[in-house]
Order: C-alpha cells, then sequence, then structure tokens
C-alpha cells in the first residue's frame, strides 16, 4: 500500500493549454461543444463520460457515473432507470450538478441546474437505436436493489430475452433526463496552480454573465 506520504507528494504540473476571456465563447453551450469536440477528437477514454451528483432527502449528496447521450440549447441528456437511486432523488430534489474530467487535456467542466424527463417519444427513439443486449439488460436489472447474486441479472436477462426476442419495448421506469444549466464552470489546468477558471451564470434575460474566479 502507498503510504499517506506518498499519495500527498503526488503531483502535476499543467502546463498544456489556457483559457481566457478574449479566447472563449460568450456562450457556454459553444464552450462545451468545443471542448467536448476537441477531447473526443484527442481519443481521450470515454470523452462522453461525466458523473451526475443528486441529493437526497435526507441532505446526503451521491455521485455516479453516466455517459451524455446529447446536448443542445435546451440541456444536457442521459439515460437511466428512474427507480434507480438517482432516479428517486431526482423526483425528490430535480436539481443536480454534471461533471467532465478530461483528465488528458487538464480540463473540468461543472454544469448545475434543474433536471426534467424528456419526452417519451426522445426516450422511445433512443431506447429503440441501442444495441439489443442493452434493452434486454434494462429490463434484468432492478437498478439500485439488493440482489442475491450476478445469477439474478443473468437469469432475468434470459427471462425477457425469450418474453421479448428481437423487440423489446422500453421498460415504463427507463428513460431520459435532461438538465437545463443556470451554471457553468470551465476549468483549465495552469502552470504553478493559478489556474484558469471561468463561470457562466444565466442572467433574467436568458444572457449569461462571464466571470473569472479564483482556481
Amino acid at each position: 500500500m502507498s503510504s499517506p506520504n506518498s499519495i500527498a507528494d503526488l503531483r502535476k504540473s499543467y502546463e498544456r493549454a489556457e483559457l481566457n476571456e478574449d479566447a472563449s465563447h460568450a456562450d457556454p453551450l459553444n464552450q462545451f461543444d468545443q471542448w467536448l469536440s476537441e477531447a473526443i477528437a484527442a481519443q481521450v477514454p470515454e470523452p462522453n463520460a461525466m458523473t451526475v451528483a443528486t441529493v437526497a432527502s435526507n441532505l446526503r449528496p451521491s455521485t455516479r457515473v453516466v455517459l451524455i447521450k446529447g446536448f443542445d440549447a435546451q440541456g444536457i441528456v442521459w439515460y437511466t432507470n428512474y427507480a434507480s437511486r438517482k432516479g428517486v432523488e431526482l423526483a425528490g430534489n430535480p436539481y443536480a450538478a454534471l461533471q467532465f474530467h478530461w483528465v488528458e487535456l487538464e480540463r473540468v467542466v461543472r454544469i448545475e441546474g434543474v433536471v426534467e424527463k424528456v419526452s417519451d417519444e426522445e426516450s422511445d427513439a433512443y431506447f429503440n437505436s441501442r444495441p439489443l443486449d442493452s434493452r434486454i439488460g434494462a429490463w434484468a436489472s432492478p437498478q439500485s436493489e439488493v440482489i442475491s447474486g450476478r445469477g439474478i441479472l443473468v437469469a432475468n436477462a434470459a427471462k425477457y430475452g425469450a418474453k421479448f426476442m428481437l423487440n423489446p419495448p422500453r421498460p415504463p421506469h427507463w428513460g431520459g433526463y435532461r438538465l437545463k444549466p443556470d451554471n457553468w464552470q470551465f476549468w483549465q489546468g495552469r502552470k504553478s496552480r493559478l489556474h484558469d477558471r471561468l463561470r457562466y451564470t444565466l442572467q433574467d434575460d436568458a444572457s449569461w454573465l462571464r466571470e473569472r474566479l479564483a482556481p
């Protein structure tokens, strides 16, 4: 095992790029589009992976990693089991935070806002585009519930595979969420820990206020 001292001594100098007000976009969605495109082009591992943070009714936060499946002016979209822990927490408190961390590019994007379910039509269209095994898996896994072993999942997959064959419908407990951002932060690592950090805050007139924050 690594000793606490050796962990504390791990350091990295961030020197790949910079982020300033003149070179950044006035609209955070355009800035995100640029950075995500650059992460994909750089072939970083799973550039579409994002952490989703929710808060339960007892005020305890929780996080998990999911994959972004779309974004536009309306918000950031992902799909999951509505009966999962995150689904239950979003039903009680519809505010969430997202984070992308592209380690190789020394960049982080943080997004906050209110979350709503996407339409049934959107969920159906995405569900039907998934590989067959993934569609069966949405039926087979009682996400976030305690199960006695992996055999339960295998048995459920076999059961629903036999039931639905090649055309499993979208489960009623499965679909999409859309986070509608009201706050974005873009972080670019810089030398000597003097990192670049820009925050965009949604204003009452639907414009974005861009400000630099101390790192």
